[in-house]
């Protein structure tokens, strides 16, 4: 993969102080790590700025405390989000915090494991872009993805501070029906961008829990 350096530079908006609220809520429940909020808050923008243009509906694959999928939505005015996470809990807070930030007319969130939920004929092939932040490990995480997205959608990933050789299979995304990645950097921090090529086969993902348990790579 050949990273791609960016320019971009972030500039705080109400919306953005609005968010930090809700990321404190979600930092005291548990589903963000450590550190400041404006950090998390900071990464999301990076994140959704991967996206080569706002996309009219986008799913984030296991939303948990609502980065980057609460972010996108609120900076990307004309867009529906789809936020899926396994946690009734985690779910239950992004209804919450989706009411608080005055966006319910514009998402929707599902309860239930990405495995399954990409099996439904309403959400299957239908999204233009789909973003992951520490759902899982890469072959994971693309296998779950590939059945949402629609031929020439785009899967963006949050990739580690450090960049490593081997954390993405060409033959095995190419079983997917994604091109291989590339590494986008900006302010330092790297995304992987996988576009999607044509839609995947209908075994994939394969049934819960084994996209886990036995990786494609």
């Amino acid at each position: 993969m050949r990273p791609i350096h960016l320019l971009w530079s972030i500039s705080m908006t109400t919306w953005d102080l609005e968010l930090l609220a809700v990321l404190e809520r979600a930092r005291s429940l548990g589903f963000l790590g450590p550190g400041p909020v404006e950090t998390q808050l900071a990464h999301a923008l990076t994140h959704i700025a991967c996206v080569p243009c706002v996309p009219l509906r986008f799913l984030d694959l296991g939303a948990g405390g609502g980065v980057p999928g609460l972010v996108a939505v609120a900076h990307w005015p004309g867009s529906h989000a789809v936020l899926i996470d396994a946690s009734e809990r985690r779910c239950r807070f992004l209804v919450e915090a989706t009411a608080m930030l005055g966006l319910h007319d514009r998402v929707t969130v599902m309860l239930g494991r990405a495995e399954v939920l990409a099996h439904d004929p309403e959400l299957r092939g239908t999204f233009p872009v789909v973003l992951s932040r520490s759902f899982g490990p890469p072959a994971v995480t693309a296998e779950c993805a590939a059945a949402f997205l629609e031929p020439g959608g785009v899967l963006v990933v949050s990739e580690p501070p450090v960049l490593m050789d081997g954390r993405w299979n060409d033959a095995a995304l190419l079983s997917l029906g994604f091109d291989p990645p590339e590494v986008v950097t900006l302010d330092a921090v790297h995304f992987a961008v996988l576009r999607c090529s044509r839609r995947t086969d209908d075994r994939f993902p394969r049934r819960d829990g084994v996209p886990a348990k036995r990786p494609l790579w």
